[in-house]
């Protein structure tokens, strides 16, 4: 958890690599108990993808509806963007949220369109906070051995520096409603002569 959510700019040495994690809750309107899983990347598929198999595995009642939550270190590349915005567009009975400890490639034009095409798809994605990464630390971290850390103190940090990867996000954000209204602005107009 400390290292693969771990949301610092720069990772002090010894480095590691930062893995592509994703947690998951599905829980039922009806209000069972929540189903809890984790998944990570392999060579042949992205966690988000084995994520949209494992949830179609599950045969799920589409009369009932369902709240998913993902909590992943990082967030999804263009091409899982868009297997997510078709994955719930086909299951309108899944509401799917999703937080990220950190943005993925967030400088790259096309990463920022995937973003935004989740975003415009009903699909928010923000940046974990202080609850998201508490919910993760208290539902799927396993705590038969304590931790090498002070998970308080860990929670707070994680939280602290998140604030910057959270303007970073409504800073993309806001490009898309600038180019929604200045496009709307052009039509209102008309065109130049």
């Amino acid at each position: 958890f400390s290292l693969q959510f771990n949301n610092k700019r720069r990772v002090n040495k010894p480095y590691y690599p930062r893995k592509a994690l994703l947690c998951y809750q599905l829980t039922p309107q009806n209000g069972s108990t929540p189903t809890r899983g984790h998944l990570k990347n392999k060579k042949e598929d992205h966690a988000e993808i084995r994520f949209i198999n494992k949830i179609k595995s599950m045969g799920l009642d589409e009369t009932q509806c369902y709240q998913v939550t993902c909590y992943l270190t990082w967030s999804p590349c263009p091409s899982c963007a868009g297997e997510l915005v078709d994955f719930i567009k086909a299951h309108r009975h899944l509401n799917l949220r999703i937080f990220a400890s950190r943005l993925y490639y967030h400088w790259r034009p096309n990463y920022q369109e995937g973003l935004l095409l989740l975003c415009g798809s009903q699909v928010p994605v923000e940046v974990m906070g202080l609850p998201e990464f508490t919910d993760c630390w208290e539902n799927f971290v396993d705590h038969k051995e304590p931790p090498s850390f002070n998970p308080s103190e860990k929670l707070k940090e994680l939280d602290k520096n998140s604030q910057a990867i959270k303007r970073r996000l409504e800073r993309i954000k806001s490009r898309s409603v600038d180019v929604l209204e200045n496009g709307l602005r052009s039509l209102q107009l008309g065109p130049v002569t």
